[in-house]
């Protein structure tokens, strides 16, 4: 099987963020909460202070004021074409994306594009967590819990920070918009550095 990150990865953009403006355009009320989200930026990435988690929950909230699946629905009916190039050319029916976005936006694709979808379980209307946001060491968690035995064969994304999962597949790439490249171990430890 090969295994896919998703914004900036598979996608054009950040999925979520898109999602979020999306929201605004459709659901005026959700720009009631535009100072708590930016309050929550400036506190997590600025003062470093709670967990992305924490700093996710808070920036969901909008979400009390949309139309749950139906948006998400509405949303991919538009946003589709955001899916690159390079992958419509690799797909194979046993292809699993593993994102840190939220399951409830990711899981309309499972029958759109034919993949399974592991990404962080959010509740789609409190925006509350079930678990850990999946990223980093926890993509690996939550692959070996669906397929314990899995065997990867090629991974691709647009982040280092994907290291625990690149180390587990045959190939690795980093991907920047339309190119492949072949993942280079060292990279991340030369981020660690500086």
């Amino acid at each position: 099987m090969n295994v896919y990150d998703f914004d900036e990865t598979i996608y054009h953009g950040d999925s979520t963020r898109h999602f979020f403006f999306w929201c605004f355009r459709h659901h005026p009320k959700t720009l009631l909460y535009v100072p708590l989200i930016g309050f929550s930026t400036l506190r997590y990435y600025a003062f470093h202070i709670g967990t992305k988690t924490e700093f996710k929950e808070r920036m969901y909230r909008f979400l009390k004021v949309i139309n749950g699946e139906e948006d998400v629905k509405r949303f991919w009916r538009e946003k589709i074409g955001g899916i690159k190039e390079f992958y419509r050319k690799t797909h194979r029916d046993d292809d699993v994306i593993i994102s840190a976005s939220p399951e409830f936006l990711l899981k309309p694709l499972e029958d759109k594009l034919h993949i399974t979808v592991i990404a962080s379980k959010v509740d789609i209307r409190t925006g509350k967590y079930d678990g850990l946001n999946c990223y980093h060491a926890e993509k690996v968690k939550r692959f070996r819990e669906l397929y314990p035995d899995g065997h990867i064969e090629s991974f691709y994304s647009d982040s280092y920070s994907d290291e625990p999962l690149a180390l587990l597949a045959d190939k690795a790439y980093i991907v920047k918009g339309e190119e492949l490249n072949d993942w280079d171990f060292n990279q991340h430890k030369k981020n660690l550095r500086t």
